[in-house]
């Protein structure tokens, strides 16, 4: 089962992100931009992702949006402790990343 510890590395092991404090929750972030939030009274992440994307992602169980406005413009609930493996974790934390990311990170090939 997946943890705030994996979500931590996982997010910290992308170009250019840190962690700082956003609210009551730990949020990880690229050009001071946040891709990531961590709750702590549930085990969910919340992702900055295309709305695109997330209409594809979907999953009704891991993986939906956030209530509202907010899920319209793309932010995504995902459950990490549903996730199955640490894989998927990684593709999603990637893909809230490259939403947000500097294109010099992204034409690097970072």
């Amino acid at each position: 089962m997946l943890t705030r510890d994996d979500v931590r590395a996982a997010a910290l092991a992308l170009p250019e992100a840190y962690e700082e404090g956003h609210f009551d929750k730990a949020s990880f972030r690229v050009a001071n931009k946040i891709f990531c939030t961590v709750h702590l009274d549930e085990p969910r992440i919340v992702l900055k992702l295309d709305p695109e994307d997330q209409h594809n992602l979907l999953d009704g169980d891991a993986v939906r949006p956030v209530e509202g406005a907010w899920g319209r413009k793309g932010w995504t609930y995902a459950y990490f402790e549903r996730l199955q493996d640490g894989e998927r974790l990684k593709r999603l934390l990637r893909l809230a990343w490259s939403t947000v990311a500097p294109k010099r990170l992204l034409k690097s090939g970072a």
